[in-house]
């Protein structure tokens, strides 16, 4: 188990800090039908109809939702969100220029790996119940296409020890609902390396009271 957790951390890194991941976004442009100029983004970009469009670049620039392109260092990638077409534009030099570098960790412990109980509450959700500091808490989670499960929470060293926020994915449960639950999994959402993300927010059920000193903690 710990040689697969080493596995993860290595994965992590990389999606992480590589010169066009997570946190290397730095813009968010949402765009209308008028020509905009966004600060540290070549050319004047809008929406036009379902694709985004660049000019005042050399060549125009056309980018259905999903497609990214190229100028220079900076990757753009168009996406839609609630209807509105956006650009991210993604630049190596982003988390250097907010001074980040590093993943704050906690050790790995076995202890951290335990069984939790899967119930559906809807075709998508369900609660996961497992047991955090010696006593039963609840886990709402979504389900995904392939059967795997998301949650984010917050616990009691939320905004202190660790980032206001987490993530965990879950595995699949069995036949009988059991799932595996590695709280050394818990990882930074990507809005803790850059504000230009939208992430989701914990729901009530996922406020704990008791500490989790497990996972990915905070960045610094």
């Amino acid at each position: 188990m710990k040689d697969e957790h080493a596995q993860w951390v290595q994965q992590r890194e990389t999606t992480v800090w590589a010169p066009h991941g997570t946190a290397s976004l730095a813009a968010t442009c949402w765009l209308d039908d008028t020509d905009r100029a966004f600060e540290g983004l070549p050319g004047r970009w809008r929406a036009d109809g379902s694709v985004v469009r660049g000019s005042g670049l050399p060549g125009q620039q056309m980018l259905e939702p999903g497609a990214e392109a190229r100028l220079g260092e900076l990757l753009l990638r168009a996406e839609v969100r609630e209807d509105a077409l956006l650009l991210r534009v993604f630049d190596p030099s982003a988390a250097g220029r907010k001074g980040i570098s590093t993943i704050v960790r906690a050790p790995y412990e076995p202890s951290g790996v335990r069984t939790g109980m899967y119930s559906p509450t809807s075709d998508h959700h369900g609660i996961v119940v497992l047991e955090v500091d010696g006593r039963a808490h609840e886990l709402e989670v979504a389900r995904e296409p392939d059967g795997t499960l998301f949650a984010a929470f917050s616990d009691s060293t939320s905004g202190e020890e660790s980032y206001l926020f987490r993530f965990l994915r879950l595995p699949t449960p069995d036949a009988s609902g059991r799932v595996e639950v590695d709280l050394n999994r818990a990882y930074l959402p990507p809005c803790a390396f850059s504000e230009h993300y939208l992430c989701v927010f914990p729901s009530p059920r996922n406020r704990w009271s008791v500490p989790v000193r497990a996972g990915e903690l905070r960045v610094q």
